[in-house]
């Protein structure tokens, strides 16, 4: 009877081993890049195939290509606003569809490649439009804008290629510009609020709320999205954290360095306290912390100075551009972002070639594997 209890636990406890590991290994499969899902969706429905390819475009707004991070990203932008939802809804398709009915690169548009900029550029329209929520005239620049970027993409894209840089949000920042240039804030049919410098000077009295402070680090990530609310905003930091818990690091880290960079300019204390501080800067940081670099105490290194130049060129933009009336978007990180990856000497080394960038994670393995290759081969061929 003992022998028999025995052997019922250890048969339990088996069970519940095996069961763990299917769960685990279910989770897996959720987190990375997912590839798996692609040749699952291959002879699917075009609209399932759509879905995927516009949740992907989401995820790639913040240097993520899973379309779970999508999904958890489009609802975080629903939460803190339905209207605002609806545009990065309508700017993903526009701009993918528009990729599919000009024949793009079949693995470009699977890729998200040709959505996020679309998304962002809508996200934008609807941020800074003075003519409130709802307001449904917008939706005709936001897709004419977002179709926009798929051409600019394309344009762009073999001249970039040349040195194997990614074209990234050039399309956003050139779009979102020309719109805002061209309708000025007083227009009757798409009026938008211009934009103070950053260093614009603090009433007197005013001092600095530390907490607010601190909640400014966690908005700088969502303000990637021009989300900034705190809710959605952790929902945003949990998408990454799917995707790669490595690039949630960094997000986190390059917004701490570009506030504690606005705090040593004295922006204005609203710029610290909704994030629009830290999202240059948690950009400049993910792009070489892991994603385009293979990750090392050098490349971390790296990715903290990436994070500062990104996050001064912000100021210094934003106060220029604010003379104007204009923002300086993510020009900042997209310009630091690109001169680091044309950067020559030791660091080139762990530089990724932009076709083969997957999570940072796989990136490290991948590195490691090659250089393990690369030993073997050096050994076997030593006399």
């Amino acid at each position: 009877m003992w022998m028999d209890t025995k052997a019922e636990m250890e048969e339990a406890s088996r069970r519940r081993a095996s069961l763990s590991q299917r769960v685990l290994n279910g989770l897996l499969l959720c987190t990375g890049d997912m590839e798996h899902l692609d040749k699952y969706m291959q002879d699917k429905l075009f609209v399932l195939q759509l879905a995927v390819w516009g949740l992907r475009g989401v995820a790639r707004v913040i240097l993520a290509n899973n379309p779970l991070s999508g999904a958890l990203i489009l609802a975080a932008l629903y939460w803190a606003s339905p209207w605002q939802g609806l545009l990065g809804t309508l700017g993903v398709l526009a701009s993918t569809l528009t990729a599919v009915v000009i024949g793009q690169d079949s693995a470009e548009v699977s890729g998200g490649h040709h959505g996020f900029n679309g998304m962002l550029v809508s996200l934008l329209m609807g941020e800074f439009s003075s003519a409130g929520d709802w307001y449904w005239w917008l939706l005709l620049p936001a897709c004419l804008g977002s179709a926009t970027c798929v051409f600019l993409f394309s344009g762009l894209s073999p001249v970039l290629d040349r040195w194997d840089l990614p074209v990234a949000v050039f399309p956003f920042n050139i779009t979102i510009f020309l719109y805002l240039l061209c309708t000025g804030p007083d227009n009757p049919y798409f009026p938008h609020h211009t934009v103070a410098p950053a260093g614009t000077p603090n009433p007197n009295g005013t001092e600095l709320v530390a907490v607010e402070v601190m909640h400014g680090i966690l908005l700088g990530v969502g303000q990637i999205f021009a989300c900034g609310a705190l809710g959605p905003t952790l929902l945003i930091l949990g998408a990454v954290l799917l995707y790669s818990p490595l690039l949630v690091v960094h997000a986190l880290l390059g917004s701490a360095v570009g506030t504690l960079a606005g705090l040593s300019m004295a922006v204005h204390h609203e710029c610290l306290y909704s994030g629009l501080s830290g999202f240059n800067g948690a950009l400049g940081c993910m792009a070489v912390g892991g994603l385009f670099f293979t990750f090392s105490w050098r490349t971390h290194l790296f990715a903290i100075a990436s994070a500062f130049l990104s996050a001064y060129t912000d100021i210094a933009l934003s106060n220029l551009l604010g003379t104007v009336g204009l923002p300086a978007c993510s020009w900042a990180a997209t310009l630091i972002a690109t001169l680091m990856l044309l950067l020559t000497g030791s660091l080139a080394a762990y530089r990724i070639p932009t076709g083969q960038v997957m999570a940072p994670e796989r990136n490290l393995r991948s590195r490691s594997q090659w250089q393990a290759g690369n030993t073997t081969e050096r050994q076997s061929t030593d006399v």
